[in-house]
């Protein structure tokens, strides 16, 4: 490996580069351009033998990944936002017709009003496409995931699209040292791709066909099974990292001095590492809290969840996204992963940082010491509202 201090958006390109995509295609926009900018100089500069396809639309991107998929290519495709749910029914069509596709989402707010800044509503928003959906804490942990996410996605137990989620600039634009993953370390670990099932004219077949109602419930099922079982792929596919490159950042959930902890928090993505700081705090003030790292989130990891989380007594989840109408969507799983079992904690939902909205130290101590005041009668709290602008 190869210690740099770099952008989290050139670390992912380098680990997507030494993966050795044959096909990459995206549409740029912020914050993720610099990830496929940076791919589109290697392939120019002749770091990377890969075809970049430049396409008008993120539509267009998703669907050249998905034709590209098809005929037996590695591919890679990256987006955020509006260009995510411009995507949205060919990411359905991925998923259904069983391609490895590997994906980054830059996360960003959705419109409207429009706002260019962090929050996880995109991915959220697309989590019943049958992506698998692996979210970073940090730079090196996104960097690391992106070698999984083809290792997981081609696995022949597998075969399913994965979706690497990152917040946007707090990870893409943001330098942090980087133990880069080298090309000999790739090779070992990710084998070149031989799908067993490709459109070629020596074997003809056909995607994506039409199903009545006499067999699409069960093509919907096998998909579900794939995505439920994928889970142990990858269990055995993070082990073997951690084996081989010696990093490891949880499999499915990752806990943070949860082990005698009272009050534990639970969230995904980059905010982990500012509620560890907020726990170190409150720790030494004497207060028993931990946090849950939730890294991956399709499928739904809920026995971990329960095993992790049933020893507390107050549980409390921080979403970047909601549900309009229902509340914080990690929060409403985590509630449901409880349901019909015993040792429940008193489980509750807190909004916070959408639109990018600063997510400081203070504000995780000021929701731990005012648990007790959100509770079912509001349902999930909205953290540091501006009464002026309600």
């Amino acid at each position: 490996m190869a210690r740099t201090f770099t952008e989290g958006s050139k670390a992912v390109a380098e680990t997507v580069r030494v993966s050795r995509p044959h096909v990459i295609s995206a549409y740029p926009i912020t914050p993720q351009t610099h990830i496929v900018e940076e791919l589109s100089s290697m392939v120019a500069n002749g770091l990377l033998k890969a075809e970049f396809v430049n396409v008008e639309s993120e539509f267009a991107a998703a669907s050249v990944v998905l034709g590209a998929s098809a005929t037996g290519a590695r591919t890679y495709t990256a987006t955020t936002s509006q260009g995510m749910l411009l995507m949205t029914e060919v990411l359905f069509n991925i998923s259904g017709m069983r391609l490895p596709v590997v994906l980054t989402c830059a996360n960003r707010a959705i419109s409207s009003p429009i706002n260019i800044w962090n929050d996880q509503q995109d991915s959220i928003s697309v989590r019943d496409a049958g992506w698998i959906q692996l979210y970073a804490e940090d730079i090196q942990e996104a960097s690391d995931l992106h070698l999984q996410a083809f290792r997981i996605a081609e696995h022949p137990d597998v075969v399913l699209p994965v979706m690497v989620c990152m917040d946007g600039f707090v990870l893409t634009h943001a330098y942090e040292p980087v133990d880069l993953i080298t090309q000999e370390e790739a090779d070992e670990f990710l084998p070149p791709f031989k799908p067993e099932h490709y459109l070629t004219p020596k074997n003809p077949l056909t995607y994506g066909a039409m199903l009545g109602p006499e067999a699409y419930m069960e093509a919907r099922y096998q998909l579900e099974r794939a995505l439920t079982d994928s889970a142990s792929v990858i269990e055995d596919v993070t082990l073997e990292f951690k084996k081989k490159i010696g990093r490891f950042q949880g499999v499915f959930v990752d806990g943070y001095k949860t082990d005698d902890a009272e009050i534990i928090l639970v969230a995904m993505g980059s905010i982990i590492s500012t509620i560890k700081e907020a726990v170190d705090n409150l720790r030494e003030e004497g207060h028993k809290v931990g946090v849950l790292k939730v890294r991956m989130f399709r499928p739904f990891p809920k026995e971990e969840i329960y095993d992790a989380l049933k020893g507390a007594r107050d549980v409390l989840v921080m979403d970047r996204a909601f549900s309009p109408g229902s509340g914080g969507v990690l929060a409403t799983e985590v509630k449901a992963a409880f349901y019909g079992r015993e040792a429940v904690p008193n489980i509750k939902g807190h909004i916070i940082g959408l639109g990018g909205r600063d997510v400081n130290i203070d504000t995780i101590l000021n929701v731990v010491k005012d648990r007790a005041a959100v509770g079912a009668e509001t349902g999930d709290k909205f953290v540091d509202l501006k009464e002026a602008l309600l």
